[in-house]
């Protein structure tokens, strides 16, 4: 089997993640101390460093925050993908994510903007955002 560089290599902790992007759910970390969201998933809260964080449904909804068109990239299976949008969202629940802008046929950069209104879908188990309908 080829190596994947589209995901990270799933351990013990991420894979309550992994498993519900498998099921098409996005789940985020929330910390019981603060109330604070936050992603990528980590066993601490990187706000206020308390250990209660529990797993959340996200409610799929983001924000277009910034992106970038990227033309060429050796590596599998971005290669195959270009030109392809890099992007930075705002998950609804308040935490920055990384993601990619999909959408039918190519996004065009032209029709994006920051505060571009997104929702996630996925793609072969890995949440990526497209402009909500």
């Amino acid at each position: 089997m080829d190596a994947r560089f589209d995901v990270p290599e799933i351990d013990a902790f991420t894979r309550t993640y992994w498993d519900a992007a498998a099921e098409g759910r996005l789940l985020i970390r929330r910390c019981g101390a603060c109330g604070r969201a936050h992603h990528y998933p980590r066993e601490f809260c990187p706000h206020c460093w308390s250990e209660d964080v529990t797993w959340q449904d996200a409610s799929g909804r983001a924000t277009l925050y910034t992106w970038s068109a990227v033309h060429h990239n050796d590596l599998p299976p971005f290669a195959a993908r270009t030109p392809y949008i890099a992007a930075v969202v705002d998950l609804a629940e308040g935490p920055r994510m990384s993601t990619e802008v999909v959408g039918e046929g190519q996004v065009q950069v032209q029709g994006l903007r920051a505060g571009l209104e997104l929702e996630v879908t996925f793609r072969e188990g890995v949440p990526v955002f497209r402009p909500k309908a």
